[in-house]
């Protein structure tokens, strides 16, 4: 193991919190669609369930690296079976898709970290309208109509990549060890992840196209892709 991937697990963890991290407080008031399934209504809670794992992800590979440098087992035999309690040598390393997962979050983090910053105060986690609202049509939403759930897939991919594939604690030391299990960890992710932004992304449209109906159907035409351009 390296520490050119220890550097990257904690640079991922960094640009995923800041992008998992609301800009800005919900307004209970202002809230629509709320009669979404409540599943799909507790995409705040997963980020934070989601950040913690990472962090805890990072905080082990941390570790281990440190193991492969100091016998863990010589100072604490307890802490080195809890870093990685594995009786064969695991094979935490890099790789191409760790490559892939870390370039995918660190774009996806961009993405709706511009998103942010576009839509300013506009910008909450929950389904809003604000009483200055308005429809904005410019950055990435000029490519797609909804592009911080492009950087959410992008993230939920790039994580899978750097966590769920061979060579990262998760699956060489931690708890997805077993054969068939990151698989399965990784569909049901990628199923609620799509299943929320396909959901959102039909509210938001039909709310836009009410509130300010010509500009979104001018908007709508020029601007036809929900995630992206081209596919989806």
């Amino acid at each position: 193991m390296s520490l050119v991937r220890v550097s990257l697990v904690v640079l991922q963890a960094v640009t995923n919190q800041w992008a998992c991290t609301p800009p800005n407080p919900t307004h209970e008031k202002n809230r629509f669609h709320k009669e979404e399934l409540h599943i799909l209504q507790i995409a705040p809670l997963v980020f934070k369930i989601h950040m913690s794992i990472l962090w805890i992800c990072a905080v082990f590979e941390v570790l281990y690296y440190i193991s492969t440098m100091v016998s863990l087992s010589s100072i604490s035999p307890i802490a080195s079976t809890i870093v990685c309690p594995h009786t064969s040598e695991p094979h935490i390393r890099m790789s191409s898709m760790f490559a892939i997962g870390i370039a995918a979050v660190v774009l996806g983090s961009y993405i709706r970290l511009d998103c942010f910053r576009t839509l300013g105060r506009l910008f909450t986690f929950d389904l809003t309208v604000q009483p200055e609202h308005k429809l904005i049509t410019s950055r990435f939403y000029s490519y797609v109509r909804h592009p911080a759930y492009t950087g959410s897939m992008l993230l939920v991919a790039g994580l899978a990549f750097s966590h769920l594939t061979e060579g990262s604690w998760l699956t060489e030391c931690g708890p997805l060890r077993s054969s068939g299990s990151a698989i399965v960890v990784w569909a049901a992710w990628w199923v609620w992840t799509l299943a929320v932004g396909i959901s959102r992304a039909e509210a938001e449209d039909k709310q836009m196209q009410k509130l300010f109906p010509e500009e979104w159907d001018r908007y709508a035409m020029i601007v036809p892709w929900w995630f992206f351009p081209g596919l989806a």
